[in-house]
């Protein structure tokens, strides 16, 4: 059985084995032999790893409908503390019985979660991934996203369901001439041959910036467009129009960073947001504020703080899931 074959479809056993291994873990969360004996189960096969990566993304999935609920006062901590402690183990259990039935009705439904589980490649939100795939190209994965790989001898295809990636396509193929690569989303089609390029799924448009050999953008009934190297594209259905100056390094996530040139304050919040689970707003009277720097994601309740040091503003959180950010009065 290839790689991608088993990354596409976990069997029963292996994913009631990770479902055991989360519940452990969480029973006994100071226990660093436990720890590394469950890092050494995932280290074993790929199919464990990929297991282990899809219940730690729907479990939290679930806990993030229950968190993202409005509420106050002592309905606020009932969530929370509810969420960690029956929750997240019921759903758990939950899974254990679907994974014995199998990819059934419920797993086809289009919501995140099953998006994710369903995913040869997903990382969970606030979560990067490195993946080497088949064809020894190397895809990076940022924060809430999921692909899916289809490579024959006639076609290279990456189709990116969710989310945001890197790709570097291999350069030096092993067994002579071979199909471009291609990055489907739900906006284009991106080819190449050899490159280095981010390509980011948004409501309504895709985003693409190459950072090295040329990608072309094909557009549904209206030809193709040629994105070099430094070129940023916003792709919708019908066009695709050059970025002229970025307000955003789109690569810096790679090292877990957020570089910014001059940014709006609400675009900058809405992209934190996207590696945390809940809201962050921003008041409308200070949304147009500029703000550049080099700014870390590895922890957002920091880096969220280190906005009132530089701006007129302060951060609220009514609680850990649900911030506002003010002007500072």
């Amino acid at each position: 059985m290839s790689r991608a074959a088993i990354i596409e479809a976990p069997s029963a056993q292996v994913v009631r084995r990770a479902i055991q291994w989360s519940l452990r873990l969480q029973a006994q969360p100071r226990d660093s032999s436990l720890f590394a004996q469950c890092e050494r189960w995932r280290a074993q096969h790929p199919e464990h790893e990929c297991a282990w990566q899809r219940v730690q993304t729907l479990s939290g999935e679930l806990n993030a409908q229950f968190r993202a609920l409005p509420a106050s006062g002592v309905a606020v901590e009932v969530l929370e503390q509810s969420t960690q402690r029956l929750n997240r183990r019921q759903a758990l259990k939950l899974l254990s019985g679907l994974a014995v039935v199998g990819s059934g009705a419920w797993f086809a439904r289009d919501v995140p979660a099953v998006q994710h589980w369903r995913a040869d490649y997903a990382t969970g939100v606030g979560q990067r991934g490195s993946f080497l795939l088949a064809d020894g190209s190397r895809l990076q994965l940022n924060t809430d996203s999921a692909v899916d790989q289809h490579f024959t001898d006639r076609r290279r295809l990456i189709r990116l369901t969710r989310g945001e990636m890197l790709v570097e396509a291999d350069t030096q193929p092993a067994h002579g001439p071979r199909p471009a690569l291609q990055v489907q989303s739900a906006h284009g089609l991106f080819e190449t041959l050899a490159g280095r390029f981010v390509v980011r799924q948004d409501d309504h448009e895709t985003r693409l910036s190459v950072s090295a050999g040329s990608v072309l953008i094909r557009l549904a009934n209206t030809g193709s467009v040629e994105a070099r190297p430094g070129q940023q594209y916003r792709v919708s259905s019908t066009q695709a129009t050059l970025v002229p100056h970025p307000d955003m390094d789109p690569s810096a996530w790679v090292e877990g960073l957020i570089v910014t040139r001059g940014m709006r304050l609400a675009d900058f919040l809405a992209e934190v947001a996207r590696y945390r689970r809940g809201q962050v707003a921003c008041a409308a009277d200070i949304a147009d504020l500029r703000l550049s720097g080099v700014f870390r994601l590895q922890d957002t309740d920091r880096l969220l703080a280190v906005l009132t040091q530089t701006l007129p503003v302060q951060v609220q959180y009514r609680t850990r899931w649900w911030v506002t950010v003010r002007r500072n009065v």
